[in-house]
């Protein structure tokens, strides 16, 4: 009896395990984003992105989501968007969607061709049928302008990002330093309203097993529309 009841409390522990973070991705992925920017005011405009989000070699359509929110430009270095997302996870058996509160705050400042950015992100994740949690974000990042005799100048993008979970998490990790997401990629303005950005993404996750490697090609488009001025 003593022998059976040794036995079902490590498979009762392991069966409350939570499930991995269904955001994470497996082997190579495809990642799509649409980002629309309507500018308000002056200093106002309305930002909306829609994400599909592929993994297995781009065969499998594991999570979709939209957000949209407000940026204020209060200083021309200084940015604040708060924003909502709504996630779907059509190919998860435990979460079937994800409610999300994002705060944005970004840093920039240009230097000749330079541009240093720097970008804190806090989220509120209520994921369902899991606890809710928060997460920090930071990705410090440079842009610069490629020196070419061109009227719309290519921009090479390189940026790092750093996941932090300082509490409770609503899924299974190996630390509080929860992710990593290294990019590089180069925007093509095809339009004054118009652009594109191929990218190359090295996400590492950081599962109770240990720390885990995924490939991803990204193309992320943006349009600008500009508000009328009185």
């Amino acid at each position: 009896m003593v022998c059976c009841c040794g036995l079902v409390a490590p498979i009762r522990a392991q069966q409350q395990q939570p499930p991995e973070d269904p955001e994470d991705g497996k082997q190579v992925g495809l990642w799509l984003d649409q980002g629309i920017s309507a500018g308000l005011s002056e200093n106002k405009s309305l930002e909306v992105e829609f994400h599909e989000r592929f993994d297995e070699g781009a065969s499998n359509l594991f999570e979709y989501f939209v957000q949209g929110g407000v940026a204020f430009r209060l200083r021309p270095w200084l940015t604040v968007l708060p924003s909502y997302r709504y996630q779907r996870l059509p190919a998860n058996p435990n979460v079937a969607y994800e409610n999300r509160l994002l705060l944005n705050t970004t840093l920039s400042i240009s230097r000749g061709l330079w541009r240093p950015i720097l970008r804190a992100l806090v989220e509120g994740r209520f994921p369902d049928n899991r606890v809710a949690s928060a997460r920090l974000r930071f990705r410090p990042g440079v842009e610069y302008t490629l020196p070419l005799r061109m009227n719309r100048r290519p921009v090479l993008v390189v940026n790092d990002e750093f996941f932090i979970v300082p509490g409770t998490n609503s899924f299974a990790a190996g630390g509080s330093f929860t992710q990593n997401r290294f990019q590089i990629g180069v925007r093509l303005p095809l339009a004054d309203w118009y652009s594109i950005r191929p990218y190359y993404m090295l996400q590492s996750v950081n599962l109770p097993v240990g720390w885990e490697n995924n490939e991803i090609i990204g193309i992320s488009m943006g349009f600008k529309f500009r508000g009328r001025t009185r």
